[in-house]
């Protein structure tokens, strides 16, 4: 196997300490939540560098109102492609704010990933069961470059139970057709919190 090259993106000093943030469901281009991306890249807080995917395999699933969690399962489930995004300390917590980092809805952690071809995020099919390219161990992009960014994960309390919920069937991506259904943040019941949610979700 060709030595992986671990990339870090350098931004001009003036820039500030910018983090690089995998997105992998709303906040995506196209995507109901983008808009708080499209404020920050505005205000220079953030910018899109690529299209992604992830160097190990994680669950990605949807929750209450079709919301994605990526689960902190690593080699459950499969590589899971998405967006990268390079955000500003101010940035960053906004973005902490709306996955509600301090609420433990989701925790944001490290996650390795590798540049994914441009438009193969469009053409990921979730259905068959079985991809040659998830059980090869990266021949397809040995000698790519890995990138180590951070991505929110479901918080840990509920990622186990929410991985059998879904019958341990993990997506590749979060498409269009996985948001049917989806219900926007103003549009919940609000006597309820986003952990009571789960919890239902859970537990239904």
């Amino acid at each position: 196997m060709v030595a992986e090259t671990v990339h870090h993106h350098n931004h001009d000093a003036n820039d500030g300490n910018r983090t690089l943030i995998f997105s992998y469901g709303t906040l995506k281009r196209g995507f109901s939540n983008h808009n708080l991306l499209q404020d920050l890249i505005r205000t220079g807080d953030a910018s899109f560098i690529g299209l992604y995917k992830t160097s190990h395999r994680y669950p990605l699933v949807c929750g209450p109102y079709r919301v994605p969690f990526l689960l902190n399962l690593p080699g459950s489930g499969h590589k899971v492609h998405g967006e990268l995004y390079s955000v500003s300390a101010r940035g960053l917590a906004r973005m902490d704010e709306l996955e509600g980092t301090t609420r433990h809805h989701y925790e944001r952690l490290p996650i390795k990933l590798f540049p994914a071809e441009e438009g193969a995020d469009e053409n990921v099919n979730n259905e068959d069961q079985v991809n040659l390219e998830d059980e090869t161990t990266m021949t397809e992009d040995a000698p790519g470059v890995l990138t180590c960014a951070e991505a929110y994960f479901a918080h840990s309390n509920y990622a186990v139970e929410m991985w059998k919920k879904n019958g341990k069937r993990g997506l590749r991506c979060y498409t269009k057709k996985e948001t049917k259904g989806y219900v926007k943040r103003g549009d919940r019941p609000q006597h309820l919190t986003f952990l009571d949610h789960i919890r239902l979700f859970l537990s239904e």
